[in-house]
């Protein structure tokens, strides 16, 4: 893993150097781990900034708090570590001086990501200095992965498909949401510790699945993002898992979703999910190299129109070491599809009040068309007991 983000450090100084980019600063999380191989701080939720300074020439610099400096330096490739401390000279306002060098004539950084207490520092310490946008540059580089990275996300399907195995046999009438969401976490986390053991770098990566479960069901199932409650399931009902902020290892994120019937399945509820499926595999038989973005997403609101269900505000995103990359199965996003592309490909329909059609994979771009990093049958699924 290190010596994938130590070359696509380098691969971004060359990009630099192209594009005249003399120094960027990372702030995010994703694009540090992506670059410089380590996460799982306490970071700026705690007003701790943790920051990756690249230079087109010279030798990435980290600027970590001290509390976090001894799991950072062994966790990263990057030799220069630089420690602040909240009290005393030794702030990461100098730290950060010290890496951009005196007078600046520029800094590139995460526009749209950048912590607010970051970019106040820099409009505060170089008043009239442009802040100029890195984020496309790194972007341009997520959005195909290597093989390296697809290995890794096909680790996170196996992942996922122990998750959604588990939530399935968890479901029968009398049990509770949350009961299920344990279930998942437990499943996740075990098979998560099967790709790992505890020695070298391996050692900071956590088999733990987190992150509130998303569930609903019964009527409920047509609010999409409710979490897990004591709520109790009842014969017919829907249930909804969505493993989108779960389905993840070393940092690569997953979208994976389905939908289940406790017992059996009402009709109203059959169509929906129905229709939620046809519209997935839709977009999916359309994903291939040279298509557009847009087109894939215009095969599934196809399916929606002919079967009476309005459209959804996409089909799929584009996915890796952030939740949303780009680029996006919408109306409007004109990417043409290239192999190495990976997305979450779903089938959406919510009837407000009254129920639900859902369904999630995740697919890797091929030269042909795609292979499924997740594995499900996608079909009318009913619970087991």
């Amino acid at each position: 893993m290190l010596e994938q983000a130590k070359q696509r450090t380098r691969n971004l100084q060359a990009r630099m150097k192209d594009t005249g980019i003399r120094k960027a600063v990372f702030t995010d999380e994703s694009s540090i781990a992506y670059l410089a191989g380590f996460w799982g701080y306490l970071g700026i939720e705690f007003g701790r900034p943790t920051m990756l300074v690249v230079d087109v020439e010279e030798a990435p610099i980290v600027i970590t708090p001290l509390m976090e400096s001894e799991m950072v330096a062994e966790m990263t490739w990057v030799e220069d570590v630089r420690v602040w401390e909240d009290m005393g000279q030794r702030t990461w306002g100098r730290a950060l001086a010290g890496a951009l060098g005196e007078k600046p004539s520029e800094i590139w950084v995460e526009k749209t990501t950048i912590p607010a207490i970051v970019r106040n520092h820099l409009d505060e310490t170089y008043p009239g200095l442009p802040l100029k946008d890195i984020a496309p540059v790194l972007g341009a580089m997520r959005v195909i992965k290597t093989p390296f990275e697809i290995e890794v996300m096909k680790e996170a399907g196996q992942i996922a498909g122990a998750m959604m195995g588990t939530a399935h046999d968890s479901l029968r009438a009398g049990a509770r949401e949350f009961e299920s969401a344990l279930a998942v976490i437990d499943a996740g986390s075990r098979r998560a510790a099967d790709f790992l053991t505890d020695k070298g770098w391996d050692r900071f990566v956590s088999p733990m699945i987190h992150n509130l479960q998303i569930l609903q069901s019964g009527k409920d199932a047509s609010m999409v993002h409710r979490r897990a409650s004591v709520k109790q399931f009842e014969k017919f009902d829907p249930v909804y898992f969505c493993f989108c902020n779960m389905a993840q290892f070393k940092q690569y994120k997953l979208g994976f979703d389905r939908m289940f019937h406790i017992g059996d399945v009402r009709d109203q509820d059959r169509r929906c999910q129905e229709a939620a499926i046809a519209a997935q595999q839709a977009a999916i038989a359309a994903i291939r190299p040279g298509v557009l973005a847009e087109d894939v997403a215009a095969a599934a609101n196809e399916v929606y129109r002919d079967r009476g269900y309005e459209t959804g505000y996409r089909t799929g995103r584009s996915i890796g070491v952030a939740y949303l990359e780009a680029p996006e199965l919408k109306a409007g996003d004109k990417t043409v599809l290239q192999p190495g592309m990976t997305f979450a490909v779903d089938g959406g329909i919510s009837v407000d009040g009254v129920t639900a059609g859902r369904i999630g994979d995740s697919v890797v771009v091929t030269e042909t068309g795609v292979d499924y990093i997740t594995q499900y049958p996608r079909e009318i699924l009913l619970s087991k007991d």
